[in-house]
């Protein structure tokens, strides 16, 4: 039976598979030169209706927490995100967003005192090298614009992260993810809005199914699966986790678009997989509490085990 710490582990190892679809959906579903608009309409409606089925709202000093923490993790990173994924092929956004760990790693040792150890180093490095391998094509087109947003969205998003981590859980997992979903889309739309216009006036079964699905599982199911995993985990480890995005993004390119894997690509999979078990098991036995002294000397069966 999984321990209570792998169980956190796995749950939170859901929320970047589900963002490693993401490239996909935007390229394949959704209308063209939207970013922001795209970004809007994940955040404000997912955020509105989970407002609606907690019924809370915040108080006291987390109502600019909550702002802070919904422009890094959502506003702010979901534009820059979809700003990216139009302007950059999948493989550059994804190899720029994996210096993540990294950032994280060292904001964490900053603001809430996490040591910032040679080994989490190392994982962040290796993890940045099979992500390389792995999606980064010598023929990829290097937009500034583009380069310039997939950086600045891992710096928000791993703030986010450790702001998060810093400041607790005041409520319900739910309530904290909605306030933060619908203060990213409150400051989302007016500028969408701006930048791109009204939204287009007719759109396609295909458009509402990648915004549905963006919605709802990709940002309401993922965004809460994700803060739980960053409360309950050290906050590297969790941002370890984002590695798979890339992963899962290569993977449903092969499987949903006929898209080859070269011999460099599988030794870059194999090298991420080999860095999320190593970066994810020494942290768990360390979290896991073992038998005690008194449980051994009380229990034959744990002094004579069969």
């Amino acid at each position: 039976m999984l321990s209570k710490q792998w169980m956190v582990l796995l749950l939170t190892a859901i929320a970047p598979c589900v963002w490693g679809t993401t490239y996909l959906v935007t390229s394949e579903l959704l209308p063209p030169d939207r970013p922001l608009l795209a970004a809007a309409l994940r955040s404000l409606p997912a955020g509105a209706l989970l407002v609606i089925l907690v019924r809370r709202l915040p108080t006291g000093s987390w109502w600019w927490r909550a702002g802070v923490l919904g422009m890094l993790n959502i506003g702010v990173f979901f534009a820059l995100l979809f700003i990216a994924a139009y302007r950059l092929p999948g493989g550059v956004a994804a190899t720029i967003g994996a210096v993540q760990p990294l950032l994280v790693a060292v904001l964490a040792a900053g603001w809430i005192g996490e040591k910032l150890t040679p080994a989490k180093l190392t994982a962040g490095m290796t993890g940045l090298i099979g992500v390389a391998m792995l999606v980064l094509q010598a023929q990829a087109r290097l937009d500034l614009v583009g380069v310039i947003a997939a950086l600045s969205g891992a710096v928000a998003m791993a703030s986010g992260v450790v702001l998060t981590k810093k400041w607790g859980r005041p409520d319900t997992l739910l309530a904290i993810t909605s306030w933060q979903l619908v203060a990213g889309g409150l400051f989302l739309a007016p500028i969408a809005f701006l930048v791109e216009g009204p939204p287009p006036q007719a759109l396609t079964l295909p458009n509402i199914a990648g915004y549905l699905y963006l919605g709802i599982i990709g940002t309401a199911v993922a965004y809460t699966l994700w803060f739980r995993g960053v409360h309950l985990l050290p906050a590297s480890t969790t941002a370890i986790l984002g590695l798979l995005s890339p992963l899962v993004a290569t993977l449903a390119g092969w499987a949903l678009l006929d898209q080859t894997l070269t011999s460099g690509q599988l030794i870059g999979a194999i090298i991420i997989l080999g860095t999320l078990v190593l970066s994810t098991i020494r942290p768990l036995q360390r979290m896991t509490p073992g038998p005690s002294p008194a449980a051994h000397r009380t229990n034959p069966k744990a002094q004579n085990p069969r």
